[in-house]
C-alpha cells in the first residue's frame, strides 16, 4: 500500500494522470460495455432522439448527445463525438427498451457499479498519500448513482471523420479539464488522445489492455490546493483519409450535489464552493447558456 500511495502521488502531482491495473475491471467487461454501446450509436438517429439529453427534468444530464452538441473547448467548433450518460440508478429513469436494444441498461448500470467501486478505493489511497485521514474525500462522495450526485459514466463514440465536412479547428475532443474529481477512461485501440504535460507539451495516452487510465480533474485541484495537478486533454482528428472510429468510456467521479469544496491543507487558496453549482457552470461553459 505504501508503494501504491507513493506512485500514485507522484503521477498525479507530475502528472496529473495513470495507468492502473490489476483493478478488479476484467477486459472482458470493458468489451462488452464497448460492445453494447456502439450498438445503440449505431442506431438511427431518429430512435435515439427519445433519450436525448436535457429531456428529463429530474435528470438532466442522463442521456444521449448527439454529434457536434458539445464544445469541451469552447473556442472550437462542436466536437465530432456522440456519448450517452448514465447518471442515476434510480429505477424510474428513462432508456432505451429491451425491443430497441436487448441489455443496454442492464450493461450500462453493471458497469456503473464497478467505477463506482474502483473511484472509492482509488480516492481512499489518494487520502493516505497526502497523510490525510482516509475518509476525507470519500466523505463527499456517499451518493454515488444518486438523483444528488453528479457522477457520471459516458460511453463515447467517435464516428468516421469527413475531411470535406470538418470546419476549421474541429477536434474530435477540443482541449478541456475535467470538472469533479477524478476520471477514469477506457480506450478502444484506435489512438487520438492526448494529454497536456507539465512542460507544455501535449503527449499521446494510449489505450494499454488491462488498465483504466485515471486522471486528476478540477475539483480535487482545487480541493488539494493544487497539490494534485488536473490533466488538459483533447482528441485529435484522424489522418486525412482515414475512416476509422473510436470508443471510449469514461466514469466521471463527482462530490454530492451539496457537498461543500474547501481546501484540504486548510488554506483559502481557492474560496469554499458547492459542488453541484462548479458542475452546472462548466456545463453552461460545455452546451452554452440557456
Amino acid at each position: 500500500m505504501n508503494v501504491l500511495c507513493k506512485d500514485l502521488k507522484t503521477a498525479f502531482t507530475e502528472v496529473g494522470f495513470v495507468y492502473l491495473k490489476n483493478t478488479g475491471i476484467t477486459q472482458q467487461e470493458v468489451d462488452k460495455v464497448m460492445d453494447i454501446s456502439k450498438k445503440f450509436f449505431l442506431l438511427p438517429d431518429e430512435v435515439k432522439a427519445p433519450f436525448k439529453r436535457s429531456s428529463f427534468p429530474d435528470n438532466p444530464n442522463h442521456g444521449w448527445v448527439s454529434s457536434e452538441t458539445e464544445r469541451l473547448n469552447p473556442l472550437r467548433a462542436g466536437d465530432l463525438k456522440e456519448a450517452f450518460n448514465t447518471t442515476s440508478l434510480h429505477p424510474d429513469t428513462k432508456w432505451p427498451s429491451e425491443d430497441v436494444l436487448a441489455g443496454f441498461r442492464e450493461v450500462q448500470v453493471s458497469f456503473f457499479l464497478c467505477c463506482k467501486d474502483l473511484s472509492l478505493r482509488v480516492l481512499r489511497v489518494m487520502a493516505l498519500s497526502l497523510g490525510l485521514d482516509p475518509e476525507v474525500f470519500l466523505s463527499k462522495h456517499r451518493l454515488i448513482g444518486c438523483e444528488k450526485n453528479g457522477s457520471t459514466l459516458r460511453a463515447l463514440y467517435y464516428p468516421p471523420v469527413q475531411t470535406n465536412s470538418v470546419k476549421e479547428g474541429q477536434l474530435r475532443c477540443g482541449e478541456h479539464s475535467d470538472y469533479g474529481t477524478i476520471t477514469l477512461v477506457f480506450q478502444s485501440a484506435e489512438g487520438g488522445l492526448q494529454v497536456l504535460s507539465r512542460s507544455g507539451e501535449y503527449v499521446p495516452a494510449p489505450s494499454v489492455p488491462g488498465t483504466v487510465l485515471i486522471n486528476i480533474a478540477d475539483m480535487m485541484q482545487r480541493w488539494t490546493g493544487d497539490i494534485f495537478i488536473s490533466a488538459i486533454h483533447r482528441v485529435l482528428l484522424p489522418p486525412a483519409g482515414d475512416m476509422s472510429t473510436r470508443q471510449s468510456v469514461a466514469f466521471f467521479v463527482q462530490p454530492d450535489d451539496d457537498a461543500i469544496i474547501t481546501c484540504c491543507d486548510g488554506s483559502d487558496k481557492y474560496p469554499p464552493i458547492k459542488s453541484v453549482d462548479y458542475l452546472l457552470e462548466r456545463f453552461n461553459e460545455s452546451y452554452g447558456r440557456k
